[in-house]
């Protein structure tokens, strides 16, 4: 987010007392946000999750860029070189595989396994970040990666397949994740960044729909504003979020986002009353723990990492 005044790139100042509070706030409303998201996406009904992804975008984008002039960040887009263009390239398929699966997800009534694949994302990152970054990994790291490996057997035992809509989720955002840290731009302009990418394609497949019939576009003046409200029900969660990541620890934020999956798996469970028998208990269970033992890892890891106060 770039202004006048401030980037999203600028440090906030936090008192020495502790964590900042305004942040965890921000941060918890992001995730509660998301924590929200089956309940939202679910309404957008007839219409299919091809379309709802392409109004996603479409409408994300549309915001987006009228925020980043609002913010008069479109000269950092402007400057983005060749090389920058095929990280955002790479960076915006990964989120919309992303946003489709979980559109998807949700609409065949899977949010339980929608809600693994969230669960699992940091561990999959650690995962990402031993493969692509040779990054070495602590005893707890280890420890919780093959706790989850157990998990997707356990699960895939139940299902009788493999628990691909979890992993697809979890993979898309843990590349997502990976790419954006090597794109030179702060977060509102990197996503508008995607939304130029995406958006000629979101647009060509609606303008196809509504040529061909099969749009629900304007179909009821309530689905329609639905449709137009994807755009900022992506972007406001976003953008809190950027918000939360400039004024809290790693540790603490990476502990708020288990808000989300507990927010999903609830829904699928007690809301849609999606099956959840003893052997995913199991397999919920191992990912649990695995959770556990990694927040632990990390804030361990903080602590090691942080320097005694002077005296």
């Amino acid at each position: 987010m770039a202004s006048s005044s401030r980037t999203d790139l600028q440090p906030v100042t936090r008192s020495a007392g502790g964590v900042d509070a305004r942040g965890v706030g921000l941060g918890a409303a992001a995730y509660a946000m998301w924590g929200l998201f089956p309940a939202f996406w679910a309404l957008m009904a007839p219409a299919g999750p091809w379309e709802i992804l392409a109004h996603r975008i479409a409408w994300t984008m549309i915001l987006m860029a009228g925020v980043l002039a609002l913010l008069r960040g479109w000269p950092q887009v402007r400057r983005l070189s060749a090389r920058g263009w095929l990280v955002v390239t790479a960076s915006a398929l990964a989120i919309a595989v992303n946003w489709g699966v979980f559109i998807y997800g949700v609409q065949i009534n899977h949010v339980v396994e929608v809600a693994l694949g969230y669960y699992m994302n940091p561990l999959v990152s650690v995962l990402l970040g031993l493969l692509v970054l040779r990054e070495r990994l602590r005893a707890g790291q280890w420890v919780a990666l093959g706790l989850a490996f157990v998990a997707v057997v356990v699960l895939t035992v139940q299902n009788g397949r493999v628990p691909w809509l979890g992993l697809a989720l979890a993979t898309s955002f843990g590349v997502y994740g990976l790419l954006k840290k090597t794109v030179p731009l702060p977060s509102t302009a990197s996503l508008t960044a995607e939304g130029l990418v995406l958006g000629p394609v979101a647009f060509g497949y609606l303008a196809w729909l509504g040529t061909a019939g099969h749009s629900t576009f304007g179909e009821g003046a309530w689905h329609t504003a639905l449709l137009i409200a994807g755009g900022p029900v992506t972007a406001v969660p976003l953008l809190l979020f950027g918000a939360a990541a400039r004024r809290i620890p790693l540790a603490t934020l990476g502990t708020l986002m288990y808000l989300t999956p507990t927010m999903q798996f609830l829904w699928g469970w007690l809301v849609n009353h999606e099956p959840v028998p003893a052997l995913k208990w199991a397999g919920f269970a191992l990912v649990w723990t695995a959770l556990v033992i990694f927040t632990i890892d990390l804030w361990l890891g903080r602590a090691r990492a942080t320097p005694p106060p002077q005296v």
